[in-house]
C-alpha cells in the first residue's frame, strides 16, 4: 500500500513538474514577456546548481564549516578550478570526486 502511494506521490509530481515547465514553452509565442525577465532566464541554471550544491559544500552537521578541515569544501574549490581550466563537466565531475576521495580517505 505504502509503495502505491509513493508511486502516485511521484506520477503527480512529475506530472506538476512537466505542467510547470511546459507552461513556459506553451506561452512563448502567445504571450509577450517583458525584456528584464527575459534577461535574467539565462541566469536560472547557474542559480539553481548553486542552491543545490553550495549547502553541501559549506555546511557539516547543520553548522557552517568554511574551514580546511571541509573535505567537501576544498573538493569544491579544486572542482572550480578544474572547470576553468578544462572547460569539461566531466573531468570537473571526475577531479572533483577523485578529490573529494582523497580528502575523505585522508581526514578520516
Amino acid at each position: 500500500m505504502k509503495a502505491l502511494i509513493l508511486f502516485g506521490v511521484l506520477l503527480i509530481s512529475g506530472a506538476a513538474t512537466y505542467l510547470i515547465r511546459l507552461s513556459f514553452i506553451a506561452l512563448e509565442g502567445r504571450m509577450n514577456l517583458p525584456m528584464w525577465f527575459r534577461s535574467a532566464l539565462p541566469y536560472v541554471p547557474a542559480a539553481m546548481l548553486t542552491a543545490l550544491i553550495a549547502p553541501d559544500l559549506l555546511m557539516r552537521d547543520g553548522a557552517l564549516a568554511v574551514s580546511i578541515d571541509n573535505p567537501r569544501l576544498l573538493a569544491g574549490i579544486v572542482a572550480i578550478v578544474i572547470a576553468r581550466v578544462t572547460k569539461s563537466a566531466m573531468w570537473t565531475i571526475v577531479g572533483g570526486m577523485a578529490v573529494l576521495l582523497i580528502l575523505m580517505k585522508v581526514m578520516a
